[in-house]
C-alpha cells in the first residue's frame, strides 16, 4: 500500500512537471513570436487616440530595449495564459468526475474572455482618462510635457494587468464555490469588508481624481455582486443535482 502511494505521488510530481513543462514550451514559443511583433503592436498603440499628441522620448539607451522587452512578454502572458489555465484543468481532472469535468472545462474559456474584458476597460476608458487627468495637473503648473516611452508604457502596464486580473473574480468565486470553500452566505456576510478591501484597490490603482475612481470602483463592485449571484447559481445547482440523485436512488 505504501509502495502504492509513493508510486502515486511520484505519478503526479510527473504529471506536474508534463504541464509545468509545457506552459514553459508555450511562453518560450510566445515570447519569440512577441519579440517579432513588438514593433508592430508599439506602432498599433501609437496610433491609438490615447497616444495621439504624445511624443515617446529616450531618456536612456536602454529604454528602446526595455519598452520592447516588455512589450513582448505581455503578449507571450497573453497568448500563454490560455494554454497555462488548460493544462492547469488537465492536471485536476483525473481528480475530477466525469460529470465534474464537464462542468469545470468552462472555467479555461470565462478566464481569458474576463481577463480581455478587464484589459480592455482599462485600455480604451480608464487608460485615457488617466492620461487626460495627468495632463491637465501638469499644465495646470505650468509644466512643459515631455514624455518618455519607459513611463508611457509603464503606466500603461501596470494599469491594464492589475485590472485584468481583478475581473477574474467571478471565475475564482465559482471555482471556490464548487470547493466549497465560500458560499454566497459568507460572500454577503463579508460585504462590507469587501467593498472596502475593492474601494481600497480602485484608488489605488486609479488616478486621483473622483470620475476615475468612480469609473474603477463601480465595475469592481458589480464584480462582487456578480460574483455572489454566481455562487448562488452554483449552490442551487449542486444542490438539484443532489436532489435528483436522490430521487432516482429512492426509485
Amino acid at each position: 500500500m505504501k509502495q502504492r502511494r509513493e508510486q502515486t505521488v511520484i505519478e503526479h510530481l510527473e504529471e506536474l512537471r508534463k504541464r509545468l513543462i509545457i506552459i514553459f514550451i508555450t511562453f518560450v514559443f510566445t515570447i519569440a513570436i512577441g519579440f517579432w511583433y513588438a514593433p508592430k503592436l508599439l506602432n498599433i498603440l501609437k496610433q491609438q487616440p490615447s497616444a495621439q499628441g504624445v511624443d515617446w522620448n529616450l531618456f536612456s539607451y536602454t529604454d528602446g530595449i526595455l519598452i520592447y522587452l516588455k512589450c513582448a512578454f505581455i503578449l507571450a502572458l497573453l497568448f500563454t495564459l490560455p494554454i497555462a489555465l488548460l493544462q492547469i484543468w488537465l492536471f485536476v481532472k483525473p481528480g475530477l468526475t466525469e460529470h465534474e469535468a464537464k462542468g469545470t472545462i468552462f472555467f479555461v474559456p470565462v478566464s481569458f474572455l474576463l481577463f480581455l474584458i478587464g484589459l480592455g476597460f482599462s485600455y480604451f476608458i480608464l487608460f485615457p482618462l488617466m492620461l487626460d487627468f495627468l495632463s491637465s495637473i501638469n499644465t495646470s503648473i505650468g509644466a512643459t510635457e515631455t514624455y518618455g516611452i519607459n513611463q508611457y508604457f509603464t503606466l500603461l502596464f501596470n494599469l491594464t494587468i492589475p485590472i485584468g486580473v481583478v475581473f477574474e473574480l467571478p471565475v475564482v468565486i465559482l471555482f471556490l464555490t464548487n470547493l466549497g470553500i465560500v458560499t454566497p452566505t459568507k460572500l454577503r456576510k463579508m460585504r462590507k469588508v469587501a467593498y472596502f478591501i475593492l474601494i481600497v484597490v480602485g484608488v489605488s490603482i486609479s488616478p486621483p481624481d473622483f470620475i476615475s475612481d468612480f469609473l474603477i470602483i463601480i465595475p469592481l463592485l458589480l464584480l462582487f455582486e456578480l460574483s455572489i449571484l454566481v455562487s448562488s447559481w452554483s449552490i442551487k445547482r449542486q444542490r438539484a443535482k443532489e436532489m435528483s440523485k436522490e430521487v432516482v436512488n429512492n426509485g
